[in-house]
Order: C-alpha cells, then structure tokens, then sequence
C-alpha cells in the first residue's frame, strides 16, 4: 500500500473510500424506475422519455435480445450516436446478460469487419444510413441479427416526418428495411415485445458489462474487458467527486459520444445512477450546443477541449444565456489554461481537467471542481485509487518530482485485454496497470503528465493509433516507407500528419494519398498533411524515429 499524500488535499466532502454497490448496472435503472418513475430521464430533439418509459423499453429490447437467441455473456454491437436507442441497447443488452461491444459509428467496412470479428459480436444494433455498410462486413464476421433503427425513430411530431426528407439531401440515400430475415425494426421491436421480468445471475467482479475497443502502437484495436464493477466504481467516484450537485436535479448533457468510454461514465451511467435527466445531441454542431444550453439549462457538462474552444469561438455565444453550467470534466486531451478561464467567465461555472485511458473506465485523476487546483497538472487520484511513478523497465517507485511512467491500482481498472492474455500480462507489473504515459507526482500528491509513451495520437477527443494509419499506407504500391505522427494544432489538439519515403520510378500526390486513406479509414484518422521525404530518421537499429519528427514540429512552429 502506497501512502496517499494527495488525501491530504481533499475537501471534506469527498470521501477517502466511496462505496461499491454489487450490484450490475443496469440495476441502477431498474432502481430509477421504482423510486422516480414520472421523472424525464431523456431529453433528446424535443422528445422526453421518462424513467418508467425507458424502463420499459430497456425490458423489451432484452426479452427481444433472448428470443433472438442471445444469452449472458453473448456480445451485442451497439453501432449508434447518441439518442434514445443507443440508451436502451445499453441497458438493455446488460439486462440481457449480454456484453456490450460500442462501435464507432464512423467506422469504415474494414474497421467494423475486425472489430466484429474480434469481439465474436451476434446481434449488431445499428442506424439506417449504415445498413449498407454493415451488410457488407457480415458474411466475415458470427453477426447472426441485425436491428435497425433511424434518428426519426425517436423525434416528435413533425420532426419525424420531415427527418426522412433532410436525411436523403444530407447523405444522397435513404434506406428502406423490412422487418424479416435476420432484420428487425428498432420499432417494431418496442411494439411487440413483452415487458417481462428477467432474472438473470450477474457476479458483478467478474462478469463483463462492455467490450470497449482502443488500440496501441504495436497492432490492431484491442478489446478492453471492462466489469460491471469497473463501470459503477468509475461512476460513484465521479459522482462522489462532483459533491455540490444533487441526485434528481441535475441535467447532463450528452454530447460526448457513447461509444467512447467517458461519455458513457459521465453521461449513460452517471446520470441513472443520480436519476438525472440526460440531454442528448446525436453530433456535436457548435450552434444546436448553445442553443440548447441556453434553452435546456444543462448543470452539467463533460465534454473535450476542442468543443469548448468552439463555443466559445461562437462569433454570437453573447447570445446565449450558458449560466446554468455549474461544473464541465474535461478529457481526452490537455485542457488550455485560457479555454479554463475563459469557460468559466462566460458560464459562472467551473471546469476542471481529468485524466485516464479507456482500460480504467477512463477516470483515474482529475483536479478539484470547487477547492484547489493545480494550473498544469491532471490532479489527484480519485477516491479508492492508488497511483504511483515507476522508472520505466525497473518497476520501482520513484520519488515526488522524478519524471517515470505513471502506474495505477483500483477498483475501475479492467480485467484486461479480449482474447489477449499476453498483452494483458505485459500492461500489469506487481499489480500496477502501466498507462504507458510518461509524468512525475509533486510532493502533494497532484500528478503531471509529460509525454506518452505510447504514440496515441488524440485529435479533437478521438484517439488514434499511428500502427492502424501506417498499415494502410503501407499496403499503397507506392511507399516505401512511412511513419503517421501527432504534431500540434491549435483546434483539435494534435493531428495526423504522414511522413512518406516513396518507392524509386513511383509517384503519388496528397489528393491521391487522401482519397485512398478515406477508403479504409474513419475520417478523423486520415492524414491531413503529407511530407515526402528521401529518407527518414532511424535510430542504429533501422526504427524510425517519430519523436524526432514530432520535435522538428514544434521547432517549425515556434521559430
């Protein structure tokens, strides 16, 4: 046991040690539903679902999932934005006994056909504007069902008429599916399934709720084998964090996307477990955020640097009324000290940095909401979390202000990797999960984070691995060699540039380059710059040195 010198630092309201129900998650709901059945717990384009209805709906989506077949421990692809389906195959498939497996709804075929494959995924939840592209990837993959559902499924009166109209002249198609085969209607779904009681034995330490995909820089996307335990700890030290808000009055808004493990913690789970309304935004437009703001009065607002940075870039936020903001977490990337001030003068509220990985459920650190912060650093550990500094290759701990990687313990950490018991052993060292981010503790126990070790990319909240763009560029006839790198920019954080050493007697433009990324890879990890280069830096050994280029970046952009 480590001494915990950040304890000292902690408000008196937030506990040392937050308790654990043991209980699954969709528990949280079903306990919703009996204490708060009248209240909204949805809010999304003009349509509410209150706790009752969403109950309902959750049970018949999971006695649905059982006449398809699916049995507790199946896995069930949820390929949706955020709105209410995505919400009730969530709930659903957990009640189910089923797995989890979120799916980037950005995903090109190839991506979704190895994730499918990987996961052994049976039933695919999924939008009408993808159908196209799922039926393409099934003959590969165990999917045995595919259900459908459309944004207008659950709009209001007239949105859901004229929906269909703007959603042919936005993407040039409009997808009819019949309700036969191996194809189900989201609606018909909730029209004639039953609302009956399922029991189903849940061991909330071991069995899995979700298969959460991310990646690394020696392969492919990996599986991360997230508990039911994992997922409420996360949760109840979330909540427990943010003290100053108060069960049953709070607003969450939804804009974080689900299929990323921090919109899903502080927004799909926080907000049952508090019996909070969450607002849900299928994307996120600048406009349509302070909109809503303004007209929905959200308390609460998780989100990722870029999205602050864009409102309030807003040339009318002065427009919108954003004062019912009381507290903003956020992640995926730094968060400028500037966007930190400047938020907090528009809204009145405050907005505090956290840190994590997918594999902790993501939240591990994160600065005081309304006590002391520290400009810089990613905070403290959360409640009932361990961290330490470990010099790399030693696994011993380093002292406060020496820079080694940083490790952690807790109940959020995963259970490890799918199918991959060697990259799972390699991730732990005596019991400490190893981020594979590179910072120091100071002597009060606040951490800094100064670089990672592994060479994630993360571009506007996205992460994304340089092996996955590499692969692809390899396979063009044309490179010799490249290697893909996260260089500054001022938006989005960082973004994808591709470094390339052609083949002799070939040639290839940027154009060229984009239009074959586009075809095997989600938009925001094509490459949006391309250097050509007769060779490129290499240690003694022949790997090439992407920290090298990275800093020659920095020096272009600062000189």
């Amino acid at each position: 046991m480590t001494e915990k010198v950040w304890l000292k630092k902690y408000p008196k309201e937030i506990p040392h040690e937050v308790d654990i129900p043991e209980i699954p998650v969709h528990q949280f709901l079903i306990d919703a539903y009996h204490e708060v059945p009248d209240k909204v717990a949805i809010h999304f384009l003009g349509r509410e679902l209150t706790y009752r209805e969403l109950y309902e709906s959750v049970v018949k989506f999971a006695n649905y999932l059982q006449s398809l077949g699916v049995e507790k421990g199946d896995r069930v692809a949820i390929m949706l934005p955020n709105c209410p389906q995505a919400v009730i195959a969530y709930y659903g498939t957990m009640y189910a006994g089923g797995i989890v497996v979120q799916t980037n709804p950005l995903y090109t075929e190839r991506e979704l056909q190895y994730q499918m494959v990987d996961s052994g995924a049976k039933v695919i939840v999924g939008l009408d504007i993808l159908y196209p592209r799922i039926t393409k990837v099934l003959s590969e993959t165990a999917i045995e069902n595919v259900i459908v559902t459309g944004i207008k499924d659950y709009l209001p009166f007239p949105k859901n008429l004229v929906y269909p109209f703007i959603q042919k002249k936005q993407y040039g198609f409009s997808v009819k599916v019949e309700h036969s085969g191996m194809n189900h209607l989201f609606t018909e779904i909730m029209r004639s399934a039953p609302v009956k009681k399922i029991e189903i034995p849940m061991n909330f330490e071991e069995d899995l709720a979700l298969l959460q995909y991310t990646g690394g820089t020696t392969g492919f996307p990996k599986g991360v084998m997230l508990t039911h335990k994992n997922l409420i700890a996360n949760s109840k030290m979330c909540q427990a964090w943010m003290y100053k808000c108060v069960d049953g009055e709070e607003s969450i808004l939804g804009i974080l996307p689900f299929f990323h493990v921090y919109g899903m913690t502080t927004v799909l789970i926080l907000a049952v477990i508090g019996k909070n309304k969450m607002i849900l935004m299928p994307k996120f437009d600048v406009e349509d955020t302070l909109k809503t703001i303004d007209k929905q009065k959200p308390t609460l607002f998780p989100g990722a640097p870029t999205m602050y940075i864009a409102l309030l870039n807003h040339p009318d936020i002065d427009k919108y009324n954003l004062s019912s903001i009381k507290a903003c977490l956020s992640g995926s990337a730094p968060l400028p000290v500037e966007i930190q001030e400047k938020f907090e003068e528009v809204t009145g509220g405050r907005i505090v940095e956290g840190y994590g990985l997918t594999e902790t459920s993501p939240v591990t650190h994160a600065n005081f909401i309304w006590d002391d912060r520290l400009i810089g650093s990613v905070g403290v550990p959360w409640p009932n979390t361990e961290a330490v500094i470990l010099k790399a290759g030693e696994n011993t701990i380093l002292p406060p202000g020496e820079v080694g990687e940083i490790a952690v313990k807790g109940p959020q950490v995963m259970k490890g990797y799918w199918n991959r018991e060697e990259d799972t052993e390699m991730t732990f060292a005596d019991g400490w999960f190893l981020t594979g981010d590179l910072g120091y503790m100071d002597e009060n126990g606040y951490f800094f984070v100064v670089d990672r070790k592994k060479d994630m990319i993360i571009a506007g909240g996205f992460n994304i691995y340089p092996r996955e763009v590499e692969e692809i560029l390899y396979e063009h006839e044309a490179i010799q060699e490249c290697v893909v790198a996260g260089i500054p920019d001022p938006y989005r954080g960082e973004t994808v540039k591709a470094y390339i050493v052609l083949k002799e007697g070939y040639s290839v433009t940027e154009h060229e380059l984009n239009d074959y990324c586009r075809k095997s890879l989600a938009a925001y990890k094509v490459p949006r710059f391309y250097e050509f280069r007769d060779e490129l830096p290499k240690t003694a050994v022949g790997k090439i040195l992407r920290r090298t280029l990275i800093e020659e970046e920095k020096k272009k952009m600062t000189s």
